[in-house]
């Protein structure tokens, strides 16, 4: 766990190591490779852009980000990212880590679908959504070296058809909570798996509201 990926290692203490167990045993491959190049390309992204952050958050946010997509939250109603946030609050508590730093974790997963926002905030934050971006839009691509890329991806394969298999993950894990989506991308998702699905429009539930004007 120690060797360098592209220059990043990954967090190797005892709760780094626990964490690496834990999103193995819980989540597929799909998502634990994908979580692990999310904190590599966050990484990178944070050493090209000079930001100081600390490396045992950001891993943290980046392996628990996806978590609330699998088979545990099934039931859930909340929105994934509020599960997976829920979770990796619990995770930290445990090990003691201060309420300020539980805190920057919490967000960088609840915001990481929500555009326009994280960037804005702590640098473990932002780079959580940049890893995000990158490896599931691919946006920035061409600021990391080929290089950088292939180290990334030899280490964590994406595998033949990962583009398709990451929208399947995010629908299995949103489909029983459509209302959850409202105000995200991830309404994206349930529409274009689910010609069913009847987006909720913002305007008309201002329009509809109890109001008379």
């Amino acid at each position: 766990m120690s060797n360098p990926i592209a220059g990043i290692k990954i967090p190797d203490s005892k709760m780094a190591r626990d964490l690496t167990q834990l999103i193995r045993d819980t989540e597929p491959d799909l998502l634990f490779h994908h979580s692990t190049r999310v904190y590599l390309f966050g990484a990178l992204t944070g050493r090209r852009k000079g930001l100081k952050y600390d490396p045992e958050l950001l891993y943290v946010g980046a392996m628990f980000h996806d978590i609330g997509l699998t088979e545990a939250y099934r039931d859930s109603p909340l929105r994934f990212e509020v599960d997976g946030a829920n979770a990796a609050r619990d995770f930290l508590r445990a090990y003691g880590i201060p309420e300020a730093s539980i805190e920057i974790v919490w967000d960088a997963i609840a915001l990481h679908t929500t555009p326009g926002i994280p960037e804005h905030k702590k640098p473990e934050v932002a780079l959580v959504t940049s890893g995000v971006e990158m490896d599931v839009l691919g946006i920035a691509y061409g600021q990391f070296t080929q290089e950088q890329r292939e180290a990334v991806v030899t280490a964590h394969p994406r595998g033949p058809s990962f583009k398709e298999n990451i929208i399947d993950a995010f629908y299995e894990g949103m489909k029983h909570r459509p209302d959850s989506t409202f105000g995200t991308v991830n309404d994206d998702v349930l529409a274009f798996k689910d010609a069913s699905f009847q987006r909720t429009d913002f305007c008309k539930v201002i329009l509809g509201s109890d109001w008379a004007r």
